[in-house]
């Protein structure tokens, strides 16, 4: 049985990394860390409970720069132990036949919008094995969509991917390759394992839905070829006539019952003009490319498994190579989206402005918010390989970010919804302030003239003969609280509430963004998903460039989003 000190003493070291990970230790989260430390406290669980609850209300009552103190004698243990399982959890893909040196993966994203964190863990994850077998990795395109694909989206993602660190042998384009695409229509078209279907989009759904065969199923090769001609010549309209794979309209999987091969769209491609009309879907040009540039192992996600019978029947009658498919389970952000239809309908509305909208999981938006690539590399490999779908915390990545930032981040004083301190005895003080409590940044400093701004929080908590101290400065004792201002009187000794201040004739107005979930119960918008904090920071704040990361000390790390606006953005306590 561990003794009383040892669950104690265990109980604090958790809730020390717990406070410095999220801001405020959870007594739930440190006693699942003690009675995993020491399983035998369950025979006495509510001892254990109380202990945990004890040690947590202290470790959250400790200033800062205490807990920062605390924690450091920690602080190689959690390292030692955080990449050990960063570790564990690389992927560690056991791929039967693989010969080092012979494989080759692909990221294949739709530039119909800007890549969210699922096409980077499917991206990473390809990045991972090619490099597991000293392979290759490329970029393909499926820009097989005029209607949505954008030159402005593929720029946008080849940044994003550089990014990441993912770096691509080879780039190529499906709309380059549609003739190719077009050949092996031809090819299934003539030997009646396709067929061209004239019947409207309502008796197409009607014959999937009731699991009956098109009338247009059973016309001739040559009926068939002459239709598809007379498609590229454009003797038809958009709607009028698709290409269908012949699969099995009995089939209990609805995406075997005849799924569409090509289809008739006539808006101008940002790559192409208006050279097509005749546009392939994405099984069938996808199977054509993967063949052709030699892609051996495709990693998709899960919801694409219930197209395994489309892709072998494509290979099969165009006597393709199989690649080796590995499902991944999709990673999903609790309170978020991953749907590029669901962001475009939030930006018809107006809700959000910009597929970098900070509460988006666009890379594009977690860049701008300040999670930095390699942490969403490391979130990607702790998940590692699964099948198993979760709805994963944001604060599992935020966590890792922290990591990151934290020893970079330079610390300033920021005040919400400023009141006025006036602190007589406090003119012609020499404030010098380190920007880091840790590493070797330097200070700030600043001489005061007796007026100060704190957080409108603070200011209503005090009361008259209360003594505070100003961080790093000096001890005052409010005298008046009268006509929106807060009074008081340099004071010698005593203790109390530690408060931020920013120099009345030293600082910088600003705003502060704060992303929220998204969407509630992850499906409708959250009309309360962005709050903003209008406040004052320190006049450092003028020496930062935009994108600099910053601790406003006591809130939580921003990002500088915008310099001319002093606007940032909040990324995690």
């Amino acid at each position: 049985m561990a003794t009383d000190n040892k669950v104690k003493d265990a109980a604090r070291k958790f809730a020390l990394k717990n406070a410095m990970d999220y801001g405020k230790a959870n007594q739930g989260a440190v006693l699942n860390k003690v009675i995993f430390a020491f399983p035998e406290v369950k025979s006495n669980m509510k001892e254990a409970a109380l202990t945990v609850k004890e040690v947590v209300d202290q470790v959250n009552k400790l200033p800062t720069a205490k807990l920062e103190k605390e924690f450091a004698a920690f602080a190689k243990e959690f390292e030692d132990a955080d990449k050990e399982k960063a570790e564990q959890a690389k992927p560690k893909l056991d791929i039967e036949g693989a010969e080092k040196g012979k494989v080759v993966t692909r990221a294949p994203p739709e530039p119909g919008g800007y890549i969210q964190i699922g096409n980077a863990k499917q991206a990473i994850l390809s990045d991972e094995v090619s490099r597991m077998y000293d392979g290759k990795i490329y970029l393909y395109f499926d820009d097989t969509n005029p209607e949505k694909c954008k030159q402005e989206f593929v720029d946008g993602i080849k940044k994003d991917f550089s990014w990441l660190g993912i770096t691509f042998a080879k780039e190529y384009y499906a709309s380059d390759h549609i003739t190719e695409v077009y050949d092996a229509g031809r090819k299934m078209l003539a030997q009646g394992d396709a067929y061209v279907c004239m019947c409207s989009d309502d008796d197409v759904k009607a014959g999937r839905e009731k699991k009956t065969e098109c009338k247009h199923r059973s016309q001739q090769a040559q009926q068939n070829l002459s239709l598809f001609e007379d498609m590229l010549a454009g003797k038809y309209g958009e709607g009028q006539v698709i290409v269908r794979l012949k699969g099995d309209m009995k089939s209990d999987n609805a995406t075997f019952r005849d799924p569409t091969l090509f289809r008739i769209k006539k808006d101008e491609h940002y790559r192409q003009g208006k050279k097509y009309i005749v546009w392939p879907t994405y099984h069938i040009n996808t199977m054509v490319l993967d063949s052709l540039y030699g892609v051996t192992d495709v990693i998709r996600g899960k919801e694409y498994e219930i197209w395994t019978d489309v892709n072998k029947k494509l290979i099969a009658s165009l006597g393709l190579k199989e690649p080796r498919f590995h499902y991944e389970a999709r990673l999903r952000i609790r309170g978020n989206t991953t749907a590029k239809r669901i962001i475009r309908n939030l930006l018809k509305d107006g809700v959000i402005t910009s597929w970098d909208d900070p509460r988006l999981v666009t890379v594009i938006a977690l860049r701008r918010r300040g999670i930095m690539s390699d942490a969403i590399r490391e979130f990607v490999l702790r998940a590692g390989f699964s099948k198993t779908d979760a709805l994963v915390p944001m604060d599992m990545l935020l966590a890792s970010n922290r990591k990151i930032i934290d020893p970079i981040a330079k610390h300033l004083f920021f005040v919400s919804d400023p009141v006025e301190l006036r602190v007589s005895g406090a003119e012609g003080i020499h404030a010098r302030l380190r920007l880091h409590p840790t590493a070797d940044y330097g200070s700030r400093e600043y001489l005061t003239d007796g007026k100060f701004y704190i957080s409108k929080e603070d200011a209503d908590a005090l009361k008259v003969g209360d003594i505070v101290r100003l961080k790093d400065l000096m001890e005052a004792r409010i005298t008046d609280k009268s006509h929106g201002v807060v009074s008081a009187e340099k004071a010698i000794g005593g203790s109390g509430k530690i408060i931020q201040w920013v120099p009345a004739g030293d600082k910088v107005e600003c705003s502060v963004l704060v992303p929220g979930d998204l969407l509630l119960d992850d499906e409708a918008y959250n009309p309360d998903s962005m709050k903003i904090w209008n406040g004052r920071v320190e006049g450092y704040a003028k020496q930062l460039e935009e994108h600099d990361i910053v601790q406003f000390e006591r809130v939580g790390y921003c990002i500088l989003d915008d310099k001319m606006k002093n606007q940032f953005i909040f990324i995690s306590k």
